[in-house]
C-alpha cells in the first residue's frame, strides 16, 4: 500500500548518501529528492504500459484504465500519455538544466491526475483507498516542488523591469 513511498524514500535516501560518500551530484537533500522522484517515476510509468495478464506485482495498463473517470475521453490513451509525462518528468528532474521546469510540470500533473485517484478510491474494488491516496498525492507535490530548489532559472521567465521612479 506504501510501495510508493517506500520507493521514493529509499531511493532519496541512497542517493543523498551517496552524497555524504563524496559524489558532488547529491550533495543537497532537493537533488537527491529530484532523482529519488525521478526513480519513483520510472516504476510508476512503467505500469502504464505492462499490458494485461502479466504476472508482476504492479498494476497493468488495464487496472489504469479502470481509475480513469468515465467523463474522461478515450481512457487507453490517456493512460498511456500520463505514462510518457511521468517518463519525460522523470528525465527533466534528473537533467539540472530542466529541473525546475520539470518540478512544476509534474506538480501540475499530479494535481491533474488526482480526480483519476479520487475516482479509483470510490468506484473500483480493491483500490486503494483515499486517506491513502489524498496523502501520497501532496507528498508527491511537495517533493516535486522541493526538488526545484536550488535549479536553474526557468528559460523562459520573463526578465524583471526596474521601476522608474
Amino acid at each position: 500500500m506504501f510501495f510508493t513511498v517506500i520507493v521514493l524514500a529509499g531511493a532519496t535516501l541512497g542517493f543523498r548518501l551517496l552524497g555524504v560518500l563524496g559524489v558532488r551530484r547529491f550533495a543537497t537533500w532537493p537533488v537527491s529528492a529530484a532523482h529519488g522522484m525521478a526513480v519513483l517515476l520510472l516504476v510508476t510509468a512503467s505500469a502504464h504500459f505492462v499490458p494485461a495478464g502479466t504476472s508482476l506485482p504492479m498494476p497493468a495498463h488495464d487496472d489504469l484504465v479502470a481509475m480513469v473517470p468515465p467523463v474522461i475521453p478515450f481512457p487507453s490513451f490517456v493512460v498511456y500519455l500520463t505514462g510518457v509525462l511521468e517518463l519525460l518528468g522523470a528525465a527533466g528532474l534528473v537533467l539540472a538544466a530542466t529541473r525546475r521546469a520539470a518540478g512544476y510540470a509534474l506538480a501540475v500533473l499530479f494535481v491533474a491526475m488526482f480526480p483519476a485517484n479520487v475516482y479509483a478510491a470510490m468506484a473500483v474494488d480493491g483500490a486503494t483507498p483515499l486517506w491513502v491516496r489524498t496523502p501520497e498525492q501532496v507528498l508527491f507535490i511537495g517533493v516535486a516542488l522541493w526538488a526545484t530548489r536550488g535549479a536553474a532559472a526557468l528559460p523562459f521567465a520573463l526578465p524583471r523591469r526596474s521601476v522608474a521612479g
